[in-house]
């Protein structure tokens, strides 16, 4: 092999690992690129996530506070009702209790 062959070798190696220099550069960038990408893509993920679950926790905290409302009043309105009905008919009320303390003390036995 002669000087100018061994030469021209040389320098097509060195040209070759140049190449492969910059292209583990390039790879090496796009890898990262792509790391940064995935990331954005997980945090977004993650806050639309976060997001759905607050506006889902707070909105079966509305629905359970008007059920809760919805239950107060209701137990309001029975609960004026019955003092109604025993202030117009002690009797009837009280008749009423006995027999139904009754028909219970009778079935707890069974």
């Amino acid at each position: 092999m002669d000087k100018a062959t061994y030469e021209r070798l040389e320098k097509d190696v060195a040209a070759v690992k140049n190449d492969i220099s910059a292209l583990t550069d390039q790879i090496t960038d796009a890898l990262n690129s792509f790391a940064g990408t995935a990331k954005k893509q997980a945090r977004r993920g993650y806050k639309q996530a976060r997001a759905n679950v607050d506006s889902a926790v707070d909105d079966m905290s509305e629905r359970g506070s008007a059920v809760m409302d919805a239950a107060q009043d209701a137990a309001y309105s029975i609960e004026e009702t019955l003092e109604d009905v025993i202030q117009q008919r002690p009797l009837a009320t009280v008749g009423l209790a006995l027999g139904l303390g009754f028909l219970i003390g009778v079935t707890w036995r069974r």
